[in-house]
């Protein structure tokens, strides 16, 4: 049987792995600059935490996980023959993996509130799984770098959460443009059109703006029994382009105004700051996502045809669904793959990552393979990331084998340099080569 990956998965070789360590090194010292510290909950959860959470769309695409032995035996044998899969699942599996870091964090949150200090600052680096269909920079397994803060309604916060991706992104080098909202601004939006009993479906379609254009949202929401005349008038509110205006126009509505004037705090706590990428305000930035209540955040890559590389937003009510209602909180998505594939398109990661092996040794005979061990001994001791050829083939092999690795040097020993105590050293970039003592050999490769 010939191997093959599941659909939206892949491998990542050692080049790839060190690719995505550094994306992840990178966000990881930026979150510990702002005082978060790491969090890590497992791969599977309840499916009473998962589902709920992330609206009728979200929940379809939550892996289940069928329950141990025999799944079957607690399966009402007429729900099998009406087939009805929604009905069945809840005998057949009662856990998920994960579809996000947010949910799994609120229920931590829950879990251990005696314990904690508010407000509490965590990051989050692991994998999340959806049953999506695969698609460019649409993966069903994929990592998230998440920051998240409970235990303040302070909108301070939603500022330094700009300011993260913001650096973050400096930091790698990739332009972006960082797009803010707020769902109470949404809200008002529904409630100026008359269609606050359809929110969800109006936030649902406008998620969908950038991908299929207001034609296809219009469509969208007239499918979800929209009227013209309220489609008109999200229409009309949305071609606003200023808060200013938005305020205006939104000033009789208590949401919201309110989300208004969120708004116009998080952008003098922004005064402070100075960014390098382009944080701006977009009235049309809807997240899909239920349980945000408040600013919402989008990340978009300049001149990369990728849509959103990461997101989050404000959420008052999502611990109080485990049991721990009023604290409000706030945070941030970084999506991992599409950052590495487009870093990778655009050619952005430093070109010395695989460089991390600094000196392989090479043997011309076996009678100079002990003195190459216990060179590479000393080596290791110094900390210097080294390689022995394993064994005394042809030269040529061996230096194709470094030259594979893309070695920066190589130690060339034979009876000659046995015998003299100096060892050959080449630079495999200029290919200059000298005779060095040992001590002289470790100050090199040392620096």
């Amino acid at each position: 049987m010939k191997p093959s990956l599941p659909k939206g998965t892949r491998d990542f070789g050692p080049d790839q792995v060190l690719k995505r360590d550094f994306i992840f090194d990178t966000i990881r010292s930026v979150f510990k600059i702002y005082g978060y510290a790491p969090l890590e909950t497992p791969a599977m959860e309840s499916l009473s935490t998962l589902t709920g959470k992330y609206g009728e769309e979200g929940d379809r695409l939550i892996f289940k996980v069928l329950n141990n032995g025999d799944f079957l035996s607690g399966v009402d044998d007429k729900l099998l023959l009406e087939r009805n899969s929604n009905q069945i699942i809840t005998s057949l599996s009662k856990r998920g993996l994960r579809y996000d870091l947010t949910v799994p964090f609120a229920r931590y949150v829950v879990m251990n509130q005696h314990a904690l200090s508010f407000p509490f600052k965590r990051y989050q680096i692991q994998p999340v799984w959806r049953a999506d269909r695969p698609q460019k920079g649409r993966y069903q397994e994929f990592f998230q770098c998440d920051a998240d803060m409970v235990g303040s309604d302070s909108l301070i916060y939603e500022a330094e959460l700009l300011q993260i991706y913001d650096r973050v992104f400096r930091e790698l080098k990739l332009p972006v443009i960082i797009k803010y909202n707020n769902r109470k601004i949404l809200y008002g939006i529904a409630e100026k059109a008359g269609i606050t009993d359809k929110f969800v479906e109006m936030t649902t379609a406008l998620d969908k703006l950038d991908k299929i254009g207001f034609e296809g949202v219009e469509k969208e929401l007239f499918e979800k029994g929209i009227n013209k005349e309220a489609v008109d008038i999200i229409k009309k509110i949305l071609e606003l382009s200023d808060l200013e205006s938005i305020g205006a126009i939104l000033k009789d509505c208590e949401q919201g105004s309110k989300g208004y004037e969120e708004l116009v705090q998080v952008n003098e706590y922004l005064k402070m700051y100075e960014p390098t990428n382009k944080i701006s305000f977009d009235i049309s930035l809807a997240r899909g996502l239920n349980y945000y209540t408040g600013c919402i955040f989008e990340v978009v890559a300049e001149d990369a045809d990728m849509g959103s590389i990461g997101g989050g937003g404000r959420y008052d009510n999502l611990t109080g669904v485990f049991g721990m209602p009023g604290v409000s909180g706030v945070g941030i998505s970084f999506g991992a793959e599409r950052i590495y594939d487009v870093m990778e398109e655009m050619k952005l990661f430093p070109v010395d990552l695989n460089m991390s092996l600094r000196v392989i040794i090479i043997c011309y005979d076996k009678n100079c393979f002990n003195k190459g061990l216990e060179l590479l001994n000393t080596l290791r001791n110094e900390g210097i990331p080294s390689e022995i050829y394993p064994d005394a083939v042809k030269i040529q092999k061996q230096m194709k084998y470094a030259n594979d690795r893309k070695v920066p040097y190589v130690i060339l020993i034979g009876t000659e340099e046995i015998n003299s105590a100096e060892f050959s050293f080449k630079n495999m970039s200029s290919g200059e080569q000298l005779r060095l003592k040992e001590s002289d050999l470790i100050d090199i490769l040392k620096t």
